[in-house]
């Protein structure tokens, strides 16, 4: 991987990592057409610019937090599952999942069949759903139990292609939080998720890196900070006047190219 191609992962990182529509999988897709070989130190990379784009999210909440920090046990508790099952599966996932394209694909294609056809993605749903009062939640209202539930949902993401926002975003929602409410605490449920990810994996992996690998590591990790930081303002006020339906198509679309691609390559 060279500094040009790194710098096009960070872009892609930073743009899909909030957005329903799976980082993981975008960035296998790039790698596959740029023709980057999934080596260890790939597998690492994509994984560590990820950090970059929670760093985004970080900067951007911290005034938030820092007025109510309450909401640190709040994160903390809803990160507990993922992390759990993160430990656990930490080899599997690396040696098994990342990078396989075959996994990617049918991830991708369900998971916008889902936002295509789930009512809780729908705006109208969504409209009507807030003059109830069990979804008149706040992320401060949520209880131990729906914290866990949320946390057990994002975990299923380890998978490629599935999307940490997606799962976290539905279960946000499921649990009572607006669609506002459920992506903002999508945005801050990525900060202890991604840096205990991408802190393992430096721990398992990183030290091993030369010079010139810590050095594109730095690039795709400010590269992929900015364009999250631009990605995560525009999301926020996208969702308060539209649905997550035009995801849903978008990642049908990119499962059947990337289909087409993997068939015509071989």
């Amino acid at each position: 991987m060279n500094l040009i191609q790194a710098l096009i992962m960070a872009g892609v990182e930073g743009v899909t990592e909030f957005l329903p529509i799976s980082s993981t999988a975008h960035l296998m897709l790039t790698a596959r057409i740029l023709n980057i070989f999934q080596s260890d130190f790939v597998k690492s990379f994509e994984i560590a610019i990820q950090l970059g784009a929670i760093m985004a999210v970080a900067g951007l909440y911290a005034k938030k937090v820092r007025e109510n920090m309450k909401l640190i046990p709040i994160i903390l508790t809803a990160f507990l599952p993922t992390g759990v099952l993160g430990f656990i599966f930490y080899k599997l996932v690396k040696t098994y999942l990342l990078g396989n394209d075959g996994i990617a694909i049918g991830a991708m294609f369900l998971g916008g069949v889902l936002l295509l056809k789930l009512p809780i993605f729908n705006l109208q749903f969504t409209i009507k759903s807030q003059f109830s009062n069990s979804n008149k939640q706040t992320i401060k209202d949520l209880s131990v139990k729906k914290l866990l539930l949320i946390g057990l949902i994002q975990s299923v993401s380890m998978i490629p292609g599935v999307s940490r926002a997606l799962a976290t975003i539905f279960g946000g929602m499921a649990v009572g939080l607006s669609r506002k409410e459920a992506v903002e605490f999508s945005f801050l449920l990525a900060v202890p998720t991604m840096a205990a990810a991408t802190g393992w994996d430096l721990v398992k992996s990183g030290w091993g890196f030369s010079a010139g690998e810590w050095e594109i590591l730095m690039a795709g990790f400010l590269g992929a900070m900015v364009t999250a930081w631009i990605t995560v303002k525009w999301l926020v006020q996208y969702v308060e006047t539209h649905d997550f339906r035009v995801f849903g198509w978008y990642r049908i679309v990119v499962a059947a190219v990337w289909l087409g691609i993997r068939t015509v390559r071989g």
